[in-house]
């Protein structure tokens, strides 16, 4: 770099911070944080939420669980990513409308797949974001696993006391069957039939049951995503024009589900079901071009998807939403 240039640069950025006052006052589009990212959906404001942050073993089995591990180290050395690690997304996603504030999942918890200090985070961020749970009108489930609806509760107490609750109809009648407590109780099934009932079924007063097609708040509208459970849900949010698709599991990793969308996730319920949903979601996405709200792809769990071939390709949201 020349003198000339690292003067021009620097010329540059000195300019940038004596601005007029009315750009300087401009409202920006984004902020970021650790733990919390923020953009505008037209009319709407959309802030995602780490709930949880921890380095796992995986992907392999959790996404791929039907192939070798050796196929699955191959694609991540392929993607520069290790082998037999990562760290995913424990993201729930909150949408302020300016009507209603509606939070999508609530995280793990005490209870879920990454409990406290490591995970169970979803209180505290939401008083980083400058809001206390009682602002929390509305709480949205895509599914009942665990990570999704153990941050119902806080010390054993209702963490949002003055919300609704949306959860879908085809899925509570699932969980509520008691056949769900014959599962083996090391397993995925067991764990979150006994959190369900703990956790979500003394709220039943308070819910709205939902199916496909349903609205659950001006613009924002209730998709089939059946197959990683039996009633999981995704949303289509429209604001002015602007998309969004909060997707819940539909992907486990960025990087491995787009890319071999075929391949079984371990805690899919139906493999053959959750392999097509993949398939409808991706598709849409990239066809639209829509931000997707990816609940364990990597913070800040945001991003678009395009086509690559057989499979598809996340692009993570950086600045394509800035100025």
């Amino acid at each position: 770099m020349t003198d000339l240039t690292r003067r021009h640069l620097a010329a540059t950025a000195i300019a940038g911070l004596t601005l007029p006052g009315p750009a300087i006052a401009q409202t920006p589009r984004t902020c970021e944080a650790a733990t919390l990212r923020q953009v505008r959906l037209g009319a709407f404001t959309v802030t995602t939420l780490l709930d949880a942050d921890l380095m796992i073993d995986g992907p392999w089995p959790i996404v791929g669980e039907n192939r070798e591990a050796s196929d699955m180290a191959a694609l991540m050395r392929e993607n520069c990513l290790p082998e037999a690690r990562f760290k995913p997304g424990f993201t729930p996603t909150l949408v302020q409308t300016g009507r209603q504030t509606i939070l999508f999942d609530t995280g793990n918890g005490d209870v879920g797949f990454i409990p406290r200090p490591a995970g169970g985070r979803l209180a505290h961020l939401l008083g980083q974001a400058g809001l206390s749970p009682e602002a929390i009108d509305l709480v949205v489930l895509s599914h009942c696993h665990t990570d999704h609806i153990g941050g119902l509760l806080d010390g054993g107490k209702r963490l949002f006391p003055k919300a609704g609750y949306v959860v879908g109809a085809r899925e509570y009648a699932f969980w509520s069957d008691d056949t769900r407590l014959a599962a083996p109780e090391a397993g995925n099934e067991y764990k979150s039939a006994r959190v369900f009932r703990s956790h979500l079924q003394p709220l039943e007063e308070r819910i709205r049951f939902v199916k496909p097609g349903d609205s659950v708040a001006p613009g924002i509208k209730v998709l089939a995503a059946f197959g990683h459970t039996p009633g999981h849900l995704a949303f289509h949010v429209e604001s002015e024009g602007q998309r969004l698709l909060i997707w819940g599991d539909c992907a486990h990793h960025e990087i491995a589900s787009l890319a071999r969308p075929d391949w079984h996730a371990l805690f899919d319920m139906d493999k053959a079901a959750g392999a097509a949903t993949r398939r409808t979601m991706y598709n849409l996405a990239a066809t639209d071009r829509i931000l997707v709200a990816g609940y364990h792809t990597s913070f800040p769990s945001l991003g678009y998807v395009i086509r690559d071939g057989l499979g598809y390709r996340w692009i993570p949201l950086t600045y394509q939403l800035d100025g």
